[in-house]
């Protein structure tokens, strides 16, 4: 079911221009592409006719959307406000979250669009290793106050931790059993061997299966 947003006073083109690419976003994960402007204006909050006083065609709309969704940079002003000050453990846990909730939404618009994989155009591979370096080197900032109890520099310990992010939670690949952030930091930082006198078997593990 379509909510629809209440009728709003007038917004500024550029405010009125990001409210409609985000609820056409929400739309598109929900439903895929085939959504009307009606149910665009809906649940916006604006009569149709506004959407064609800001783009040409619904398609337009659909394609400046789909873009938004992966740009970074919401992403990275997320990473930027993670506390500095907190634990290293915490800082990181906070990171993978963040990460997570941005995969995950990049998936689910995949699917959405019945996409196997992101744009490839020349393009758009440059646009996409950009924002890849950019959130790396976010993650990197989080990490040089403690560099000197890593293996890794902060810029090869943030690409780890984002590969493992990604990887444990492609829905391809966990099904409906994603890594917690938790469990992906404690990978990352200390593995997943037991070490004597340390760590306790993970409570997760079934009778007669070896800990994970």
């Amino acid at each position: 079911m379509i909510s629809t947003s209440p009728r709003a006073s007038p917004l500024p083109p550029d405010e009125r221009r990001a409210a409609l690419i985000a609820s056409t976003l929400s739309l598109v994960l929900a439903h895929g592409t085939d959504v009307s402007t009606r149910q665009i204006a809906q649940a916006a909050g604006v009569a149709e006719g506004t959407i064609f006083r800001v783009f040409a065609t619904k398609d337009e709309l659909v394609g400046a959307a789909v873009t938004s969704a992966f740009d970074a940079t919401q992403l990275l002003a997320e990473l930027t406000a993670v506390d500095r000050d907190a634990p290293l453990e915490d800082r990181l846990v906070a990171v993978v979250k963040i990460l997570q909730r941005h995969t995950a939404r990049i998936f689910r618009l995949l699917d959405a669009l019945g996409m196997k994989g992101p744009m490839e155009t020349g393009r758009h591979r440059k646009t996409r290793a950009d924002q890849t370096a950019m959130i790396r080197q976010a993650i990197a900032g989080l990490l040089r106050p403690d560099h000197d109890l890593l293996r890794c520099e902060p810029y090869e310990t943030a690409r780890r931790l984002h590969l493992l992010t990604v990887a444990g939670c492609h829905p391809r690949l966990v099904e409906e059993d994603p890594l917690p952030p938790e469990e992906i930091v404690s990978t990352l930082l200390d593995g997943i061997r037991l070490r004597p006198g340390n760590d306790a078997p993970h409570p997760g593990a079934s009778e007669g299966e070896p800990p994970c």
